[in-house]
């Protein structure tokens, strides 16, 4: 089963020592790939992964960025069947990230079957076509993205910060008007059908917070999960 799969893990356990591309081809050994196709395949993978200019730097002059792209080509050599990726974009800015997606999209396209475990609400919904949402070892929700998004939020949220002690008197109003009413910390999260009315009740509070926006795959792992911190979060 090991020959049909390729992992992407969490770590990373690059070889310092190595190359970019040696690293690749004593990979390709495992799986007895012939060293002559090992580099052909290497190059290939380089170059979707836009490295190819990198083959012969080492290990210490590559960025983040570059060490996960890396990572991702290395669990493409023996041309898996399913890929795994653990986190695969944890600490990387924003365009690294991007890119890995671009990727790891395109890999999709070419119909490489994938299991993500990732943190990122954005990195599910932009990658994955169905999802589960676990919590301590449980799954509560599962199904595509946008559908569990738009079946147990059903509506629009409004992140409300009161200035005054009218909040309360506000979301009791607003709870009858048939919204869905969260505290977290100092904030109020409105989940609504009807947000300009709910907005039109908020006009006449005091506040230094309000901002009206669609419901997220985060708002409903929040809802999901609970807002306090989990060990190992």
């Amino acid at each position: 089963i090991k020959e049909v799969i390729g992992v992407v893990p969490q770590e990373d356990n690059l070889d310092e020592e190595l190359t970019v591309i040696d690293n690749l081809k004593i990979y390709a050994g495992y799986f007895g790939i012939p060293r002559r196709k090992a580099v052909k395949r290497g190059m290939e993978l380089l170059d979707f992964f836009q490295l190819a200019d990198r083959a012969k730097a080492r290990l210490r002059s590559l960025s983040g960025g570059m060490r996960r792209r890396l990572i991702i080509a290395r669990a493409m050599l023996n041309d898996p069947k399913l890929l795994i990726l653990d986190e695969p974009t944890t600490g990387l800015d924003p365009q690294a990230r991007h890119l890995i997606w671009q990727r790891i999209r395109k890999l999709k396209g070419h119909g490489v079957t994938m299991i993500l475990t990732t943190h990122y609400m954005e990195e599910a919904t932009q990658l994955c076509d169905r999802i589960a949402i676990m919590d301590k070892g449980k799954i509560l929700l599962e199904g595509p993205p946008g559908e569990l998004v738009e079946n147990e939020i059903e509506g629009d949220v409004i992140e409300f910060r009161p200035n005054g002690k009218s909040a309360e008197q506000a979301a009791l109003k607003l709870k009858k008007q048939g919204a869905l009413i969260e505290k977290a910390g100092d904030t109020f999260m409105i989940y609504t059908k009807y947000p300009e009315m709910a907005l039109n009740t908020l006009a006449t509070q005091e506040h230094h917070f309000l901002l009206h926006r669609k419901a997220t795959l985060e708002d409903l792992f929040l809802k999901a999960t609970g807002r306090k911190l989990k060990e190992g979060g």
